[in-house]
């Protein structure tokens, strides 16, 4: 416990933000939440100072995508560091590495702090990094004076705590939900806008604007990637098919020990891994395209090593619609097979280090009182039947979520396979934060009974 300790102590050295003494009213935390929005995307089209100003022109990437960021700008490293170390710590406490009761409110809170000072971290690591390997300035024959790499590691550092800041505010109960599944909505909903409507100057990018020029969107494929027809059907298709599976359950049936007679079901969601086995790809992708950029910086474009590297990232990298697709038919479906299988590993992964598997799932039931009629309530038991259950749909729920994620980004989905996944459940957690937090206000006494007071 050394070390979370440690990082604990570090983070209590920070700013932070309280717990409002009073819950606000759900309307004021839509506020605070719309505020928190607003200052996001001001901050991720303030372009860095000190940097040329073509670095700032970039195509949308999977790791801007995941880590809400915004190349060239205070938004760039995005909640990045956040969710790097957040996943870095989850994992370990999941594996026992690290052995620590989130159930704890001791616990919970020295877990946080460690994640806080941990994202700091990562945060002033990453800057340093961008800067010291040059990425701003790669090509363009400036040299940066050492006052220009200074204040490019403090506007990115500052940027990234003021992230963690959010993220924080949001949490403690001054907003809905936290600033990174905001976030990344946000971002999505910027790109699937963009892929709509974007217009630049001698550049006809959006589908609308094509349509209108010369109806060059409404053929199979544009190219470079261009969003055409193709995309628009598979962006809707792909909505509908997520809204569906997200509502359909599993229903497994038990009887109350205390309440005899009284027959109920226990729903496990179809899709029970939800989107997680497609985030921890796409974060693993994502920081490999990061560090690509890095070795390159550092080692040179003609180096060894960075061209191997550089071969990983090309074959598990999202391909963007059919053309690019059909165009190298072996990283089609080197990316396919790849991203199914990590989808696999991970929705395993997530089951276990969660605490969704039979063994803590049957410990819960027992301890509510349940118990699966026809047999004795024994955990072991339960354990078994929910076993059949469990594992099963955790296999099919992460084929499902790595195919979507595959067809939709060879298909050119708007906002990428990936985004509307991750889109689509950030939705649905909203409306059901904001319904539960309406039900809570409409009855007092159910918010007494819940101890939401």
């Amino acid at each position: 416990m050394g070390a979370i300790d440690a990082l604990a102590a570090v983070a209590d050295r920070f700013p932070t933000i309280q717990k409002p003494a009073q819950r606000p009213t759900l309307y004021r935390r839509l506020a605070w939440t719309g505020v928190i929005l607003v200052l996001y995307l001001i901050m991720s089209n303030i372009p860095l100072y000190g940097i040329p100003e073509q670095v700032r022109e970039s195509q949308i990437t999977l790791q801007q995508i995941i880590f809400a960021s915004s190349a060239g700008t205070l938004m760039e490293l995005g909640i990045g560091p956040i969710v790097t170390a957040g996943l870095i710590l989850q994992v370990l406490v999941g594996t026992k590495i690290i052995n620590m009761d989130l159930t704890n409110p001791n616990d919970r809170r020295r877990f946080t702090a460690a994640q806080k000072a941990l994202a700091v971290f990562f945060a002033i690591f990453e800057s340093t990094m961008f800067v010291l390997g040059k990425r701003y300035w790669a090509g363009t024959g400036i040299e940066p004076t050492p006052f220009d790499m200074a204040i490019v590691i403090f506007q990115l550092s500052f940027a990234s705590f003021l992230v963690i800041l959010m993220d924080e505010m949001l949490q403690k109960g001054w907003g809905i939900g936290s600033a990174i599944s905001l976030f990344i909505l946000a971002g999505v909903a910027q790109q699937v806008i963009w892929s709509l409507f974007g217009f630049a100057p001698g550049v006809v990018y959006g589908f609308l604007p094509a349509l209108i020029s010369d109806r060059s969107a409404l053929i199979i494929a544009r190219p470079n990637g261009f969003p055409d027809l193709t995309g628009l059907l598979a962006t809707l298709s792909i909505i509908f098919l997520l809204i569906y599976l997200q509502a359909m359950r599993v229903e497994i049936p038990v009887t109350s020990q205390r309440l005899r007679g009284i027959r109920t079901r226990v729903p496990l969601q179809f899709i029970y891994v939800t989107n997680i086995p497609i985030l921890l790809v796409g974060i693993l992708v994502a920081d490999l395209q990061l560090l690509e950029g890095i070795i390159r910086d550092f080692f040179g474009p003609n180096s060894g090593f960075y061209r191997v590297y550089s071969d990983i990232v090309y074959y598990l990298s999202p391909p963007r619609g059919i053309i690019i697709a059909l165009s190298d038919p072996v990283k089609t479906v080197v990316f396919a097979l790849s991203w199914i299988v990590l989808a696999v590993l991970f929705g395993y992964l997530w089951v276990e280090i969660a605490g969704l598997n039979p063994r803590e799932q049957a410990e819960r039931l027992v301890k509510s009182g349940l118990e699966v009629p026809g047999m004795r309530r024994n955990p072991r038991i339960l354990e078994g039947v929910l076993r059949n259950y469990i594992y099963p749909l955790t296999l099919l729920s992460s084929i499902i979520v790595g195919l979507i994620a595959v067809v939709a980004d060879i298909l050119g989905a708007y906002g990428t396979g990936t985004g509307l996944l991750l889109a689509v459940g950030i939705i649905n957690q909203y409306y059901t934060m904001i319904s539960y937090e309406r039900a809570l206000e409409t009855y007092p006494l159910l918010r007494r009974l819940l101890g939401e007071g």
